[in-house]
């Protein structure tokens, strides 16, 4: 069985130090709809963040 990830959006947000806390509420919520979220650190401003939406 192949695991196939597609990305659904992406959009560079001000970093935040309780982000991740929302990218996890929605990693939990909607893991059951096919989604995950993920959060990164954007590697040209360190002050801001890439969030991204999948669909697994």
């Amino acid at each position: 069985m192949e695991s196939k990830i597609e990305v659904i959006s992406t959009v560079k947000v001000q970093l935040s130090p309780d982000l991740y806390k929302v990218v996890d509420v929605l990693n939990r919520t909607l893991k059951e709809k096919d989604l995950m979220f993920g959060l990164a650190l954007d590697k040209e401003d360190q002050n801001k963040a890439v969030f991204s939406i999948y669909r697994t």
